[in-house]
């Protein structure tokens, strides 16, 4: 009963992400890739995508602080976070990015600081589900391990 219950709960946070904009289909595709010889696959990436996605906010966050703006490491920075996060299918930190543009083609700083505040904020909304979603595959794959022995 207890099983049912984590996947239930899985379930619930999985399409509250979905419902709540913070994913689209990509992340059903990635889901997709994932099988029995790569149980890890979805964890591992999405994994690299946050660890990623701190590092670049961290340069975008210190080249806006910068007296003279340099825009083009500043778009440089964006579309990569845009790219990598469309792939996972953090689908409101890729929207966040898209509007992020308008103020660095304009070199409006100010803009640019308030969209990276939206980047950030979207960003982390997907990684605290990321992480509640994870602690419970954990606990279903320990409970799935204990049934099995």
């Amino acid at each position: 009963m207890a099983l049912l219950a984590l996947k239930e709960q899985l379930n619930v946070l999985l399409n509250s992400m979905f419902a709540e904009g913070l994913l689209d289909q990509q992340f059903q595709q990635l889901q997709m890739l994932q099988d029995g010889s790569s149980p890890g696959f979805v964890a591992e990436v999405i994994t690299l995508f946050c660890e990623d996605s701190e590092r670049i906010l961290t340069e975008l966050s210190k080249l806006l602080e910068q007296q003279v703006v340099d825009y083009q490491k500043v778009d440089a920075y964006v579309h990569q976070l845009k790219g990598s996060s469309a792939s996972v299918g953090a689908q409101n930190v890729k929207l966040a990015c898209a509007q992020f543009r308008q103020f660095y083609e304009e070199n409006n700083k100010e803009g640019c600081i308030r969209a990276l505040n939206v980047v950030k904020h979207e960003f982390y909304r997907v990684r605290n589900k990321f992480d509640n979603m994870f602690q419970l595959e954990q606990r279903i794959q320990a409970y799935d391990a204990k049934q099995q022995n």
